[in-house]
């Protein structure tokens, strides 16, 4: 029977080989030692990781359902969890209170040095869709790793939460889904729209930044973790986007990848202050010993999205692309 999905892509090390062949049905999974001795935020690791992970959204073309719940797949994928769970915690801890990590997001630096203000003032158009490409690995599915914790909130911090999600959902209107409106924006830079067609591109970096949210999202044990990373997201949006809907004007990556930026100023400033106060609010009020795990979301997000802006960063200035697998136009610019 041939099942729906994207393709594997082409593993990255022994750990992603064993398991891309254990997918397929193809060989044995990586033994644990293996998984010891890989380098935690790499990108054998990462992709591994990736693989276990989607076949809880989607799947991967000719890769049987019953894979999902594969209790030897789910041994070694929880081996790799605690390797990257345990460097969060050890890398990423700044704060002890949620109040102490929220006010570090509310003020914004007087000389930003960010992806953002990079692309803003000096982007150009084939690092634009660079940026895309990366980051469509969670556009593509944007709120679903986050609709997890619904079933494990209530009261106000899952009424608030849903309210959330469901805008992110384009209020009950296919076209206004925010993955379409970012599938859009790859159109007018002329990127493949198909979900995951860019995973074979994407750095070790950006994977980091989509596991995190399905680790969090997948373990109830952490969903004050993950309030805390939608906590960041929705408040660091608003002006992020605002500096990224300029820099598509200035590079004219056209006018849908114009409009999905401006959509976020726009919901995410309404969004910062119901997750604030509500879903974190409601939370804590229903479970106060939550707070350091949100106070730890919102570091650890900080953390990996800081890693992953630094890798670009570097290498566009470097004039070299970010990708792993850099797409055809920008290969034959940066040549």
């Amino acid at each position: 029977m041939e099942h729906e999905g994207p393709p594997l892509p082409t593993p990255r090390g022994p750990l992603s080989r064993g398991v891309d062949a254990y997918l397929r049905g193809a060989g044995r999974l990586p033994r644990l030692e293996e998984v010891a001795r890989a380098e935690v935020y790499g990108d054998d690791l990462q992709l591994a990781l990736y693989l276990c992970y989607e076949l809880h959204y989607r799947g991967f073309a000719g890769v049987a359902p019953e894979r999902e719940w594969d209790p030897d797949l789910l041994r070694v994928r929880a081996a790799m969890e605690h390797r990257f769970l345990s460097a969060l915690r050890s890398d990423a801890h700044v704060h002890d209170s949620v109040d102490e990590a929220l006010a570090g997001l509310l003020v914004e630096p007087v000389e930003g040095t960010g992806v953002s203000h990079f692309l803003r003032d000096e982007g150009e158009l084939w690092q634009v869709s660079e940026y895309a490409a990366q980051r469509s690995l969670y556009h593509l599915k944007e709120a679903d790793p986050h609709a997890w914790v619904l079933p494990r909130l209530s009261g106000r911090a899952k009424a608030a939460m849903a309210a959330v999600e469901f805008d992110e959902w384009g209020g009950g209107r296919a076209e206004r889904v925010h993955a379409r409106l970012f599938a859009d924006l790859m159109a007018d830079l002329g990127l493949d729209t198909a979900y995951g067609r860019y995973l074979d591109a994407a750095c070790a970096e950006a994977l980091v930044t989509v596991n995190m949210m399905s680790l969090f999202g997948l373990h109830r044990a952490l969903r004050g973790a993950l309030v805390g990373h939608f906590a960041t997201v929705e408040i660091t949006s608003s002006p992020g986007s605002r500096r990224l809907a300029e820099a598509m004007r200035r590079t004219g990556a056209g006018p849908a990848a114009e409009h999905f930026y401006d959509e976020h100023v726009e919901a995410d400033a309404v969004h910062e202050q119901v997750v604030r106060h509500d879903v974190i609010g409601g939370l804590l009020e229903c479970e106060p010993y939550l707070a350091p795990d949100v106070a730890f979301g919102i570091d650890a997000t900080e953390f990996v999205e800081e890693r992953f802006g630094a890798r670009l960063l570097a290498d566009w200035r470097a004039t070299r692309s970010s990708l792993h697998a850099p797409l055809a136009q920008e290969a034959a610019h940066i040549s």
